[in-house]
């Protein structure tokens, strides 16, 4: 089966949607991150079927979480997953993405020049960097990390960047939901409640996936957790 159409395929299982303008340039991404990745290390994932499902699938699993015209930060971006397909998928997504390896951020770059993706720009760093920077702080309406921290590190971290009423949107593994439970508290005292929690499993693995959509609720008001 050609590429295109085991990622269609793929989509299809999940009720994904995305323009079929966006099929080829979605699997040139994937050819291109292993085509990098036999000069320096990106991925673990070597295997074109592997890498569509767990990079590309797992990243467009945020589709339906995502509004339009939204500002989005990816943290911890790696080579850039999710924020890449996401971008590829929805152009009108204005987003940044951070990550502090810069061979990964270079290939993003690489990535972004070939492609014309205007309105996506990565940085080099680290989120806490963002944070000392007026420009990032309150600007983004919601903010993605993969396997990124636990909950309260990566919300502690984020939320000088997030906007009043904004997301953060944890993708886990099953342990997701013992991860909120745990961590609840800690997660309220930060003026955060659970909005969503969305349960996936990817198509030919079957691994399980966890999507937390955390919201940062106004000052003194917070939903029944």
């Amino acid at each position: 089966m050609k590429a295109a159409d085991l990622l269609r395929m793929q989509l299809g299982q999940l009720e994904l949607k995305i323009p079929e303008a966006a099929l080829d340039p979605l699997i040139w991404l994937l050819e291109e991150l292993f085509r990098w990745n036999r000069r320096i290390n990106l991925t673990a994932i070597s295997d074109l079927g592997e890498g569509i499902e767990k990079h590309l699938i797992d990243s467009l699993t945020l589709l339906p979480l995502l509004r339009s015209g939204e500002k989005l930060l990816d943290v911890g971006s790696g080579a850039g997953f999710p924020v890449l397909p996401l971008k590829l998928a929805r152009p009108d997504l204005e987003a940044v993405s951070v990550d502090a390896v810069g061979k990964k951020i270079a290939f993003q770059k690489h990535v972004v020049r070939t492609l014309k993706l205007n309105g996506l720009n990565p940085v080099k760093g680290r989120i806490e960097d963002l944070n000392r920077r007026e420009e990032w702080l309150g600007r983004f309406d919601a903010i993605v990390a993969r396997a990124f921290a636990p909950l309260p590190v990566f919300a502690a971290r984020a939320l000088p960047c997030l906007k009043p009423g904004g997301r953060l949107i944890a993708m886990k593994g099953p342990e997701g939901e013992r991860e909120w439970a745990e961590h609840r508290e800690q997660m309220t005292a930060l003026g955060l409640t659970l909005d969503t929690l969305v349960e996936w499993k990817l198509p030919a693995s079957g691994a399980e996936r966890r999507l937390l959509v955390v919201e940062l609720c106004p000052r003194g008001v917070l939903k029944d957790q």
